[in-house]
């Protein structure tokens, strides 16, 4: 038996919703660029943790976001929970948070997953980049409709987040279209 779905339910699901809705209208597009390149070998353990989100080309429950965080952690079964938090429109504002989860679709590379926010839909995700030491990530999608620059820190140096939107234009994305999140975080806060 199922229950009612309540206008209070109803409410927190509907940012979930309008991000699926896009990801599928994105992905019914047609694409004349070539496959994104993603890495030969992503080192799972090592990508897990905390990822502040420097830039991106936002989604729509995106807009606005401040003090944006990306957080993996993978479970017994392979796949990966992930909690998306950030502070809505200020870095006072009401603070949103969303529970994804990733299914590695490529394991060969692990550079390629499923990112499931309502079931049975995944959207598309790919590690582009990430650095030796794994303190930077480019994460893209093929229809180069959205893209996360993300660093371990909260600040990246002006020559290090110039050469990542080099990476992501040489990719084929609109630099024009990537904008920086606003990251502000007090000594010893944590999201």
């Amino acid at each position: 038996m199922s229950t009612p779905t309540t206008p209070t339910r109803r409410a927190a699901l509907r940012p979930a919703l309008l991000l699926l809705g896009a990801l599928l209208w994105a992905g019914c597009a047609a694409t004349t660029h070539p496959p994104i390149t993603t890495m030969p070998h992503v080192d799972l353990p090592r990508f897990m943790g905390d990822w502040y989100v420097i830039a991106n080309i936002p989604t729509t429950i995106e807009e606005g976001a401040h003090n944006a965080v990306e957080s993996y952690r993978m479970d017994d079964d392979g796949s990966i929970a992930t909690t998306f938090t950030f502070r809505k429109d200020a870095f006072d504002g009401p603070k949103r948070e969303y529970h994804p989860r990733g299914f590695v679709t490529d394991t060969a590379t692990n550079a390629t997953w499923g990112m499931q926010f309502v079931w049975p839909f995944r959207g598309d995700y790919r590690i582009v980049y990430v650095d030796p030491g794994y303190n930077r990530t480019i994460i893209g999608r093929q229809k180069r409709d959205y893209v996360w620059i993300m660093a371990r820190t909260p600040a990246l140096s002006e020559a290090d987040y110039k050469d990542l939107v080099e990476k992501v234009t040489a990719e084929g994305y609109d630099p024009a279209k990537i904008r920086l999140v606003p990251q502000r975080w007090a000594p010893g806060e944590t999201r």
